[in-house]
């Protein structure tokens, strides 16, 4: 992040995050904090800390840890996703449910996936015409594709709990 947008304290970097890949990629805030002073011991970032004051410590990228990072970006990805969705877990225990409780858990990720929805249209109409950023928003672009993919698996599970396929 600190490549991308240039010198930047941890809060510059939590305000970022919660803008862009924060949407994917979860992590503790308090990583924020502990993580750049790793990568400076590790002179992938250097730091730059006020004498006085609030005594901010902003962090830029080094030509080692450009060079790093632009080994990592290269080296091939054979991992397949991680997802640890609350609403699957509840899922796969449905069983163990009443028919109410998967029509309820249908409905709400119907919601909380329309939400998600619109809110990328949305930055897709503000930032989607930016050069600037143009090769970032490929990620906003698959990020909707999950979404009603998503949204379509949901309508379609609510549609068979209206149907009564879970009931005993």
């Amino acid at each position: 992040m600190i490549a991308m947008r240039g010198p930047s304290t941890s809060y510059d970097l939590k305000r970022a995050i919660g803008h862009s890949v924060g949407y994917f990629w979860h992590f503790p805030h308090a990583q924020l904090y502990s993580e750049p002073k790793r990568l400076e011991q590790l002179g992938l970032l250097e730091v730059e800390e006020e004498d006085d004051g609030r005594r901010r410590r902003t962090y830029t990228i080094t030509d080692t840890g450009l060079s790093a990072l632009r080994s990592w970006l290269a080296e091939p990805t054979d991992q397949h996703y991680e997802l640890r969705d609350i609403a699957e877990i509840k899922l796969f225990f449905n069983e163990l449910a009443e028919p109410d409780d998967i029509k309820r858990l249908a409905q709400d990720q119907i919601k909380q996936h329309q939400d998600r929805i619109a809110e990328y249209e949305q930055m897709q109409e503000r930032f989607g015409h930016e050069s600037a950023i143009s090769r970032r928003m490929v990620t906003l672009g698959l990020g909707l594709e999950m979404e009603h993919a998503a949204l379509r698996f949901w309508t379609s599970l609510a549609e068979r709990a209206e149907r009564g396929e879970f009931e005993a």
